[in-house]
Protein backbone atom coordinates (compact mmCIF):
# COMPACT_ATOMS: atom_id res chain seq x y z
CA UNK A 1 0.00 0.00 0.00
CA UNK A 2 0.79 3.95 -0.16
CA UNK A 3 0.97 5.57 3.30
CA UNK A 4 0.85 8.63 1.45
CA UNK A 5 -2.23 8.36 -1.01
CA UNK A 6 -4.41 7.69 2.02
CA UNK A 7 -6.07 9.42 4.72
CA UNK A 8 -9.16 9.32 6.93
CA UNK A 9 -11.36 11.95 6.79
CA UNK A 10 -14.42 13.46 8.92
CA UNK A 11 -17.26 14.51 7.99
CA UNK A 12 -16.54 12.12 5.52
CA UNK A 13 -15.70 13.00 1.88
CA UNK A 14 -13.08 13.17 -0.77
CA UNK A 15 -10.28 15.25 0.17
CA UNK A 16 -10.23 17.00 -2.85
CA UNK A 17 -13.79 17.98 -2.95
CA UNK A 18 -14.57 21.58 -2.29
CA UNK A 19 -15.30 21.96 1.87
CA UNK A 20 -14.66 23.86 4.70
CA UNK A 21 -11.73 24.80 6.52
CA UNK A 22 -9.57 21.92 6.96
CA UNK A 23 -7.78 20.87 10.11
CA UNK A 24 -4.81 17.83 9.33
CA UNK A 25 -3.79 15.77 12.32
CA UNK A 26 -1.61 13.17 12.88
CA UNK A 27 -4.12 10.48 13.94
CA UNK A 28 -7.89 9.44 13.27
CA UNK A 29 -8.28 9.55 16.98
CA UNK A 30 -6.73 13.19 16.82
CA UNK A 31 -8.87 14.20 13.76
CA UNK A 32 -12.26 12.70 15.35
CA UNK A 33 -11.02 15.30 18.89
CA UNK A 34 -10.34 18.23 16.51
CA UNK A 35 -13.99 17.66 15.01
CA UNK A 36 -15.24 17.92 18.29
CA UNK A 37 -13.45 21.06 19.67
CA UNK A 38 -14.02 22.45 15.68
CA UNK A 39 -17.10 21.38 14.16
CA UNK A 40 -17.15 23.46 11.75
CA UNK A 41 -14.14 22.22 9.99
CA UNK A 42 -13.43 18.84 8.11
CA UNK A 43 -10.69 16.79 10.02
CA UNK A 44 -8.10 14.37 8.63
CA UNK A 45 -5.51 12.43 9.00
CA UNK A 46 -2.68 12.23 7.61
CA UNK A 47 -1.61 8.89 9.02
CA UNK A 48 1.40 10.10 10.53
CA UNK A 49 3.36 13.79 10.99
CA UNK A 50 3.94 13.37 7.16
CA UNK A 51 4.54 17.10 5.51
CA UNK A 52 3.42 16.43 2.14
CA UNK A 53 0.81 13.51 1.41
CA UNK A 54 0.01 13.41 -2.18
CA UNK A 55 -3.63 14.80 -2.10
CA UNK A 56 -2.68 18.02 -0.04
CA UNK A 57 -1.49 19.96 -3.47
CA UNK A 58 -4.63 19.26 -5.72
CA UNK A 59 -6.53 20.23 -2.11
CA UNK A 60 -5.45 23.46 -1.80
CA UNK A 61 -5.10 24.18 -5.30
CA UNK A 62 -8.79 23.57 -4.96
CA UNK A 63 -9.04 26.96 -2.48
CA UNK A 64 -9.44 24.92 0.72
CA UNK A 65 -8.15 26.73 3.64
CA UNK A 66 -6.11 24.38 5.46
CA UNK A 67 -4.59 23.92 8.78
CA UNK A 68 -1.58 21.89 10.07
CA UNK A 69 -2.93 20.56 13.36
CA UNK A 70 0.17 18.77 14.39
CA UNK A 71 1.01 17.81 17.60
CA UNK A 72 2.41 20.38 19.80
CA UNK A 73 5.97 18.35 19.90
CA UNK A 74 9.46 18.39 18.17
CA UNK A 75 8.43 16.31 15.23
CA UNK A 76 4.72 17.89 14.79
CA UNK A 77 6.32 21.45 14.77
CA UNK A 78 9.01 20.39 12.29
CA UNK A 79 6.59 18.50 10.21
CA UNK A 80 4.45 21.72 9.94
CA UNK A 81 7.15 23.86 9.11
CA UNK A 82 8.30 21.58 6.19
CA UNK A 83 4.32 21.34 5.66
CA UNK A 84 4.43 25.18 5.35
CA UNK A 85 7.33 25.16 2.97
CA UNK A 86 6.22 22.87 0.57
CA UNK A 87 2.57 24.81 0.66
CA UNK A 88 2.74 28.24 1.84
CA UNK A 89 -0.64 28.93 2.34
CA UNK A 90 -1.29 26.19 4.98
CA UNK A 91 -1.51 27.94 8.29
CA UNK A 92 -0.10 26.41 11.85
CA UNK A 93 -2.95 25.24 14.31
CA UNK A 94 -1.82 24.11 17.78
CA UNK A 95 -3.98 21.98 19.89
CA UNK A 96 -3.37 23.69 23.25
CA UNK A 97 -1.88 20.37 24.77
CA UNK A 98 -0.15 17.50 23.28
CA UNK A 99 -2.43 16.87 20.43
CA UNK A 100 -6.09 17.45 19.64
CA UNK A 101 -7.13 14.31 21.82
CA UNK A 102 -5.29 15.46 25.08
CA UNK A 103 -6.97 19.00 24.47
CA UNK A 104 -10.39 17.62 24.24
CA UNK A 105 -9.51 15.29 27.28
CA UNK A 106 -9.14 18.68 29.32
CA UNK A 107 -11.35 20.71 27.75
CA UNK A 108 -14.35 21.11 30.88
Amino acid sequence: SRKDRGFFCVPAGSPTELCPPIILCESAIDALSALSLHPDHRCISTSGARPNPAWLGPLIEQGARVYCGFDADQTGERMAQAMIAFHPSVQRLRPHCHDWNDTLKSDP
